[in-house]
């Protein structure tokens, strides 16, 4: 909605408007007002549409997830470095099931510019593996499922890989 440093400058300005309530007496008011300033900070670091294309996606809704991207305009200006890499690892998610190459190229962007969370990582990289081995590239599926196994640490992509594995041996 907003560009991230016209949050941040919102997010001051509201501060010194919340430390001005508590100056004057109003200590309810500058809480309340301070919280308000804590949203701008937590879309500053959280972007708004893809919180809510990811709410699409567990959801299976494929069109509305790409709807909320489409409001993001310029993502290398409007998202910082963690957002754009999340802004590329949806758009590859949905791209999988459709355009394999765009799917690869947007997955690629995602992991170089990095994801915050281990699970993430790990199912880009596997998702990664499923593309190189579908084009017959089997020591690069290989290495890629060998990183995604170590990323995984709570074994949420155990049963994938395993099953990636079998299929692995039949080409």
């Amino acid at each position: 909605m907003f560009h991230k440093n016209i949050k941040l400058i919102l997010a001051g300005l509201i501060t010194v408007w919340s430390v001005y309530q508590f100056s004057q007496g109003n200590i309810m008011n500058g809480i309340s007002i301070l919280l308000l300033a804590g949203i701008f900070i937590l879309f500053y670091f959280k972007n708004e549409f893809i919180l809510l294309a990811f709410l699409q996606l567990r959801k299976q809704n494929f069109d509305g997830a790409k709807k909320w991207l489409g409001y993001i305009k310029n993502p290398e200006k409007a998202l910082i470095v963690k957002q754009q890499g999340y802004y590329n690892y949806l758009h590859g998610i949905m791209l999988s099931q459709t355009n394999i190459t765009q799917a690869e190229k947007y997955l690629r962007k995602a992991v170089r510019l990095g994801l915050s969370m281990n699970h993430d990582l790990a199912m880009a990289k596997l998702q990664l593996a499923g593309i190189a081995m579908t084009k017959r590239r089997k020591r690069e599926a290989t290495n890629l499922m060998a990183e995604a196994k170590k990323l995984d640490k709570n074994g949420m992509l155990k049963e994938q890989i395993q099953m990636m594995k079998q299929q692995m041996k039949k080409i």
